[in-house]
């Protein structure tokens, strides 16, 4: 838990009442909102861990509010958080803005005493969860997920930036250590240890939570990545990216919340999005109203696995070919052709690491999903506590062999098809 930090004396939680005087005070919010204040139709909505989040409209248009609590919301007061979370946020929507355009939502108003950041509605979006328990299929969705990490990610990386603008952006946010705090104990720790917040599908998946306890290897395993994650500040990742930040229409896709940003490695936003599309697949056959109904969908859903590695591979590569004026790989070193092509073969084995920092991660945001404190809607959708169980097992089955087994998926192809093998898999308590 991070401990309390000395919060703005003008800092106070803003219910409805509140909000709407302090809106109504911000010309340029009150002015797009249009009309009385009185009339503006003001509805909490959140419901993530961390934050209050309004949805605010008015006569000529809407806004979303989002106002850090100094504590998680999932737990209490028990758990004070700091409020520097929401500064944190704002300077990454800031960055991802300026290098993705509007697969963000654009920010309106920032109030740093407050925590309270205002910004674009997207509407009509959803959270790409809820759509992929539907089983909605989202044409844009590799396209514009991989353009978002290989521009975010190349762009605050080595590869284009001096070594004195890079360590300028981890000074910049180096003080979101609470947040990394959270990532450290209940991704790569709390799952394979008892911990009073762990939760799991119980009885049916005791004795797997048991196993997870006892295995040094997946300890051995998952203490490298944790590594990784504290001691590799590669480039500024968003830090939570799953499918439940973020928000889509058929036509297009926007990234939200990226309060947990820091420098960390790239492997850990891509893993993040893989691992919850492999989730979405093996919850799949928990949410179908008769066998098989869902083939098309788990079809796509794996298609796009594999489309957001692959795209979002093509897209680095291209970038590093083009735009690369960091300190990282000089140029210099690397001229006429035997240069160029020796520089290439090195671009594919870096390609090459990075893809399996990414299996492990990927397996490490599973396994946390299903024995650790914050849970995924895909899996706990599922009425029939048993079935429930059965993909949940599935899940975790895969997300084990890829992080003690993470030399043999050497292709995305190999992830795909380890999760078809898996997908009609059943665990001892279910035979």
């Amino acid at each position: 838990m991070a401990p309390k930090e000395q919060q703005d004396p003008s800092y106070r939680i803003l219910h409805e009442a509140d909000l709407r005087a302090y809106l109504a005070d911000v010309p340029a919010i009150a002015a797009q909102l249009g009309g009385a204040a009185a009339d503006w139709a003001i509805t909490e909505v959140g419901d993530g861990n961390l934050n209050l989040v309004f949805i605010v409209k008015g006569a000529r248009g809407g806004i979303a509010v989002k106002q850090a609590l100094p504590y998680v919301r999932l737990v209490g007061e028990s758990w004070p958080l700091p409020l520097s979370r929401a500064h944190y946020e704002h300077l990454a929507l800031v960055h991802q803005a300026r290098l993705t355009g509007q697969l963000v939502p654009a920010v309106l108003h920032h109030d740093r005493a407050l925590a309270l950041t205002a910004m674009e509605l997207l509407t009509p979006h959803i959270i790409m969860r809820r759509g992929l328990i539907e089983g909605i299929r989202y044409p844009r969705f590799v396209d514009d997920i991989s353009t978002f990490m290989a521009n975010t990610l190349f762009f605050s990386s080595d590869l284009a930036l001096t070594a004195a603008e890079k360590k300028e952006g981890i000074a910049a946010f180096a003080g979101n250590h609470a947040l990394c705090k959270i990532t450290e104990d209940l991704i790569f720790t709390d799952p394979y240890r008892v911990a009073e917040q762990n939760r799991w599908t119980t009885p049916w998946l005791d004795a797997t939570a048991q196993d997870f306890r006892d295995d040094l290897d997946l300890h051995v395993a998952i203490s490298r990545l944790k590594l990784k994650f504290m001691a590799s500040p590669e480039a500024l990742i968003h830090g939570d990216l799953h499918t439940g930040s973020i928000m889509v229409t058929q036509d297009q896709t926007r990234v939200i919340d990226p309060e947990f940003a820091f420098y960390g490695p790239m492997g850990f936003d891509i893993g993040a999005v893989i691992a919850n599309l492999l989730m979405a697949y093996l919850a799949s056959a928990g949410h179908e109203r008769a066998p098989g109904d869902r083939a098309v969908f788990e079809a796509w859903v794996l298609e796009t696995v594999e489309g957001v590695w692959s795209e979002f591979a093509r897209k680095f590569l291209v970038l590093w070919r083009s735009e690369a004026r960091g300190d990282g790989y000089p140029v210099a070193l690397f001229p006429g052709e035997a240069g160029t092509a020796r520089l290439e073969t090195e671009r594919q084995a870096y390609m090459a690491r990075l893809f399996q920092d990414t299996v492990g991660f990927a397996a490490a945001k599973t396994i946390r999903r299903i024995l650790g404190l914050a849970h995924n809607l895909d899996f706990e959708a599922i009425a029939d506590e048993k079935q429930r169980a059965i993909c949940e097992a599935r899940a975790l089955r895969l997300a084990r062999s890829m992080m003690l087994e993470a030399p043999s998926f050497t292709t995305i192809d190999a992830v795909t098809k380890a999760a078809r093998e898996v997908r009609d898999w059943q665990p001892e308590f279910a035979r």
